[in-house]
C-alpha cells in the first residue's frame, strides 16, 4: 500500500480545497441528525444502514464504472484491508451509533463524538508517527470545549448531573472505529477518490446484512414507510455518498490528523441545522460553542504547512 504524507507542506489553495471538503462533510454529518429524528418509526435502525450503502453502490456502480476499471488493478490485492475499512468505519460506525441512541442521551452522545479529533491524531501518532504540533493539540482540546457547551446546552449543571452507561460505552467504540477508519485512510492504495470508496461503500453493505438479520431474529426488523424511503434516499445522497467522498480527498491533501479536527463542526452544524429546519430555538450557547470550533480549528491549522519546513515535530 502506499503511504500519503498528507501532513507535509500544502499549497494555500490545494489546503482551501480541503477545508471547504471537510466543512462540507461536517455539514451532511451534521445534517444526519436530523435524518435521524425523522426516520424513527419510518424504518428500522439496521435497515437504515444497509439500504443507504447499498443506494451509495448502486448510485457509484452507475456513474463509476469506468474510473472503477481502471482503479480495480490497483484496490484488488487489498480487498481484504479496505473490507475491513468499510466494516467498521461505515458498518459497525453506524449500526452501534443507532443502538447507542437507545441506551444514552443526546447529552452524552455528542460529548464523546467530540473525542473522535484527539483519537484520530493519537492514532495517526501511532500507526504512523505522523506528527502532531502542540498547537494541534490545543486546537483539539478547544474544538473539544465547543462541543461540550454545545451538548451540555452552556448548563455546567447538565454536565455534573451525566452518568455513563452502555450506551456511552457503544458510542466510545464507534468513535474509536471511525477514528481507525480515519487514520486508515494513510495507507489507501493508489487510486481515484470514487473507484476506493465504491469498494468500502459495497464492503458497508455486506457488512451490514448480518445486522439487519440479527435486527429481523431480534423482532425488531421494519420495512420503510414512504417517508422512511425518502429519508432514506436523502441519507445515502448527502451524509454517505458525497460527504464520505468529500472527507476521503480531504484526507487525502492535508493527513488524518489535521482532517479530523474538521468532525468537531458537526454537532455545532447538527444545533444550526435543527434550528433552520425542526424550528428549534438558537441560543447564546451555540454560539459560543461555534466560535470554539472555529477557534480551534484555526489554532489547529496555524502554521501547518510549515511544520516539516522547519523540521519541528511538535
Amino acid at each position: 500500500m502506499t503511504a500519503r504524507a498528507g501532513e507535509s507542506d500544502v499549497p494555500g489553495r490545494t489546503a482551501a480545497h480541503a477545508y471547504a471538503c471537510l466543512a462540507f462533510t461536517s455539514v451532511c454529518f451534521g445534517a444526519n441528525t436530523t435524518f435521524a429524528k425523522l426516520v424513527v418509526g419510518e424504518v428500522s435502525p439496521m435497515m437504515v444502514v444497509a439500504l443507504r450503502w447499498l443506494l451509495v453502490v448502486v448510485l457509484l456502480v452507475a456513474f463509476n464504472r469506468r474510473s472503477l476499471a481502471r482503479d480495480w488493478p490497483n484496490l484488488k490485492p487489498h480487498l481484504g484491508y479496505l473490507f475491513a475499512m468499510g466494516a467498521l468505519g461505515f458498518a459497525a460506525f453506524n449500526g452501534l451509533f443507532y443502538i447507542a441512541a437507545h441506551y444514552t442521551t443526546a447529552v452524552n452522545m455528542g460529548i464523546i463524538q467530540g473525542v473522535l479529533p484527539v483519537l484520530v491524531l493519537a492514532g495517526a501518532w501511532l500507526a504512523f508517527r505522523t506528527p502532531a504540533r502542540a498547537l494541534q493539540w490545543v486546537g483539539a482540546a478547544v474544538t473539544l470545549a465547543g462541543v461540550v457547551v454545545v451538548a451540555s446546552a452552556g448548563d455546567v449543571e447538565r454536565l455534573l448531573r451525566l452518568r455513563f452507561n452502555d450506551g456511552d460505552l457503544l458510542v466510545l467504540l464507534a468513535a474509536l472505529f471511525y477514528a481507525g477508519y480515519t487514520v486508515g485512510l494513510q495507507r489507501r492504495p493508489a487510486s481515484t477518490a470514487l473507484g476506493l470508496f465504491t469498494v468500502l461503500a459495497a464492503s458497508a453493505f455486506l457488512a451490514s446484512l448480518p445486522m439487519v438479520a440479527a435486527e429481523a431474529w431480534l423482532g425488531k426488523f421494519q420495512a420503510p414507510t414512504l417517508r422512511g424511503w425518502v429519508v432514506v434516499a436523502l441519507v445515502a445522497l448527502f451524509p454517505s455518498f458525497l460527504a464520505q467522498i468529500l472527507f476521503i480527498r480531504g484526507v487525502e491533501i492535508i493527513g488524518p490528523g489535521r482532517a479530523g479536527i474538521f468532525l468537531n463542526l458537526v454537532p455545532v452544524f447538527a444545533a444550526v441545522i435543527a434550528v433552520v429546519y425542526l424550528g428549534e430555538r438558537f441560543h447564546v450557547y451555540h454560539g459560543v460553542a461555534l466560535a470554539l470550533v472555529l477557534g480551534g480549528i484555526w489554532l489547529a491549522e496555524r502554521n501547518a504547512g510549515r511544520t516539516r519546513k522547519r523540521g519541528d515535530p511538535t
